[in-house]
């Protein structure tokens, strides 16, 4: 069966190879192997090795279940829109702002 890749934009691509880098180079100052980072995060070396390599292919979980394998890394997701100035300042201007986005038309 074949599998769907996401469509990912040019930028978005760059900041998931300099997350896989960034993760390779956590993995590496921890002197962690790649078996055993696969071992803690229930993968194989291919998968850690699309991680590394920042595959937008990869399951967020995927990532997250490596970032917790790095010594409990995973909590730094919780950083992630944790400023959101645009939302921030819609809110501080009391612009509504929708529960849910509203219906495509096909």
């Amino acid at each position: 069966m074949k599998t769907k890749k996401a469509i990912v934009l040019p930028k978005t691509e760059q900041i998931l190879k300099q997350l896989g880098e960034q993760i390779r180079l956590a993995r590496l100052r921890r002197d962690l192997s790649v078996n055993l980072v696969c071992e803690r995060a229930y993968i194989s070396r291919t998968t850690l090795w699309k991680v590394e390599n920042g595959d937008s292919s990869v399951a967020i979980g995927i990532y997250a279940a490596v970032l917790h394998a790095l010594d409990n890394m995973d909590k730094d997701l919780l950083l992630v829109a944790k400023d959101d100035e645009i939302g921030k300042t819609l809110q501080d201007l009391k612009i509504d702002v929708r529960k849910r986005a509203s219906r495509s038309v096909k």
